[in-house]
């Protein structure tokens, strides 16, 4: 936990950033926020995980009013009736209230979400209850990956793999949202699911047909040709 000190100086950074977005960003971009004020058309659900490395809008190149965005840890959703909630308000009032065609769910290299799903005892989720109920909506990505990996310790391959499950596994329980099922059945909706590499920069593509990760380059080529 950080020292009083610390905290303060921690609040004290944030309030110098608002400031200088105040003072330096806001004018500079007056004509933008005054367009965004008058209301929000996203394309896009953007589902990420809460962790402080991901940059929904940074990574995608976007900018405000461009991505509703959804965050929490693990970048879950539950099937839709087992936890009716935040996260399943968001995703109906998105595709019904805003109309957005896309939606995209992002999971990340070392997360630390996954980390406690395969060892929870090591992680702390001991002393986490509220955050243990909560990856349970991720179990299933855990199963799944278990064969992958043998001994004590769990390697970056083996969070990578329980990642990429994970986002195959939120897809299929998206699926089951009605606003969404609705919408794909009309084709008026699409769904794809990333994998961010923090280290390296790369996004991948998780193939929910074939469940391997594609490069970005291959699926804008396959979309491009399919669009011609």
């Amino acid at each position: 936990m950080p020292s009083c000190s610390e905290a303060r100086s921690s609040l004290l950074s944030l309030l110098r950033g608002v400031e200088h977005f105040n003072t330096e960003v806001f004018p500079a971009k007056e004509e933008l926020f005054a367009s965004l004020a008058k209301g929000q058309a996203p394309e896009a659900l953007f589902i990420a995980c809460a962790d402080s490395r991901i940059n929904p809008n940074l990574i995608t190149q976007t900018g405000p009013g461009d991505l509703f965005i959804l965050r929490n840890i693990g970048n879950l959703v539950p099937a839709y009736g087992e936890m009716l909630g935040g996260v399943s308000s968001a995703v109906e009032y998105a595709v019904l209230g805003l109309g957005v065609s896309t939606i995209i769910v992002c999971g990340h290299s070392d997360c630390g979400a996954m980390k406690a799903l395969l060892e929870p005892e090591k992680n702390g989720l001991d002393k986490m209850p509220t955050v243990r109920k909560w990856l349970r909506n991720a179990e299933a990505a855990r199963a799944a990956t278990l064969h992958t990996f043998t001994g004590e310790d769990v390697g970056p391959a083996t969070v990578r793999s329980v990642a990429e499950q994970n986002v195959l596994l939120q897809l299929a329980h998206l699926r089951t949202h009605p606003a969404v099922a609705a919408g794909l059945a009309k084709g008026t909706l699409f769904l794809q699911g990333w994998f961010y590499d923090i280290g390296t920069g790369e996004i991948t593509v998780l193939d929910e047909q074939t469940r391997k990760s594609l490069p970005i380059k291959t699926v804008i080529t396959q979309m491009e040709e399919k669009a011609a």
